[in-house]
């Protein structure tokens, strides 16, 4: 369902609206949410990046569980403030995202790809980096992971999409654990819900992304991961000792 509330700047109503008022009634709806994400489509114009600063502020004044993907990024590159130590935060950058993400918080990108994921998040007090590229680095600062399934091997524009959307689900389905909508122990922290979202949506990603190359080889574009995903996740989650 859309609800078509944000607004470019020439869009605005004659430059009557702000974007606390554009916001407001996207804010509104965050009662009925349980993770949102941010970035994909939202563009560069400086109404639509304050606005989204807004939801995001409204966000985390909620403790919810937040993705930010593709022009989030740039509003977090030119404003790391707005999510520097919200630990329920997974930013999910590309080679260059990252690097200008690293000049942005002094870090340097040079060295151990491993290393510099966790120097960034350590940078941002804490947020969970998923840096994208032939392997994925997931780090907090504190832990970090790499996820080295096997892809494609083509990488078409949108793919990233695939990742933000199940980390989304991922993220959604923390709050349902920490609410019990199923018998459980209860015994993951906030930290290890977080982490394990990240990498089980990597490894979604990337299943989707083979399977789908080897279905559709050069022809292959970003939407053709989006019909493997329910495969991948039968396949990941829910068989024994699955050959990866």
């Amino acid at each position: 369902m859309v609800h078509p509330y944000m607004r470019q700047s020439h869009h605005a109503q004659q430059g009557m609206q702000s974007a606390e008022e554009i916001s407001q009634k996207t804010v509104e709806l965050l009662e009925r949410l349980h993770a949102i994400v941010i970035g994909p489509g939202l563009g560069r114009d400086s109404l639509m990046q304050d606005t989204a600063a807004k939801i995001i502020e409204a966000a985390k004044a909620r403790n919810m569980p937040m993705v930010v993907d593709a022009d989030g990024l740039f509003l977090v590159q030119n404003r790391p403030s707005i999510i520097k130590d919200y630990v329920k935060a997974i930013l999910t950058p590309n080679k260059a995202e990252f690097a200008r993400l690293c000049k942005a918080m002094d870090v340097d990108p040079q060295g151990d790809e491993t290393d510099v994921c966790a120097k960034l998040a350590r940078a941002f007090g804490g947020v969970t980096i998923i840096q994208k590229g032939p392997k994925d680095y997931i780090s907090n600062g504190k832990q970090t992971f790499v996820c080295d399934l096997e892809g494609g091997l083509k990488r078409s524009g949108g793919q990233g999409d695939t990742l933000t959307g199940s980390l989304g689900t991922f993220l959604a389905w923390t709050r349902a654990y920490r609410e019990r909508t199923w018998n459980h122990d209860n015994s993951l922290s906030d930290s290890e819900l977080i982490s394990l979202s990240a990498f089980g949506a990597a490894a979604v990603t990337r299943y989707c992304s083979r399977v789908a190359y080897e279905k559709k080889g050069r022809a292959l574009q970003a939407s053709d991961l989006s019909v493997e995903v329910g495969n991948a996740f039968k396949y990941l989650f829910e068989t024994e000792n699955p050959k990866l």
